[in-house]
């Protein structure tokens, strides 16, 4: 059973506390997954490792544009950013996710719009579901978290809108 809501008649995020099966919509076959997939590419008999990116690397610039096209994902070292940020940054994502999902449609993203909670944008492209939910943030996120913690929202805005 796929969550729907009534104002907007499009696909949410499946509500995961719910759903004791996977349906057969979010089933894919291993003829959808693309042939050239990295992530199942072997380099010398072994599998092959997700591109590290030094930022202060002088062609760091050209590093990030072939991982993108060869592997569209990458890891970034030497970027400043403290672990601590990254620590509470989880900690508020575990936050967000861990609500009940009547709550996160409170923020629920519209189909023309790219803030709030719902499906991964890429959904559209396939014609199988994915077993996931996102929170797209464009800007602060405030209202947003006014709408999901009304008494302790403060926290989660916070730490997104000042730490960068």
């Amino acid at each position: 059973m796929e969550t729907q809501t009534q104002a907007h008649n499009y696909p949410l995020p499946l509500d995961f506390d719910n759903v004791s099966t996977l349906p057969d919509s979010y089933v894919w076959s291993t003829t959808t997954l693309p042939s050239d997939d990295p992530c199942h590419c072997t380099i010398n008999d072994r599998k092959a490792s997700l591109p590290v990116i030094d930022i202060g690397d002088p062609s760091a610039y050209d590093l990030v544009r072939h991982a993108c096209e060869k592997w569209g994902a990458f890891q970034v070292i030497n970027h400043g950013v403290p672990l601590s940020l990254f620590h509470e940054t989880e900690f508020q994502t575990r936050r967000l996710f861990s609500l009940p999902t009547e709550q996160k449609l409170l923020v629920a993203r519209l189909p023309s719009k790219v803030v709030g909670y719902g499906s991964a944008r890429i959904q559209a492209f396939y014609t199988e579901l994915m077993w996931s939910e996102g929170f797209g943030m464009m800007g602060s996120p405030v209202e947003h978290a006014r709408k999901l913690w009304p008494q302790d929202h403060a926290k989660f805005w916070y730490n997104y809108y000042f730490a960068w």
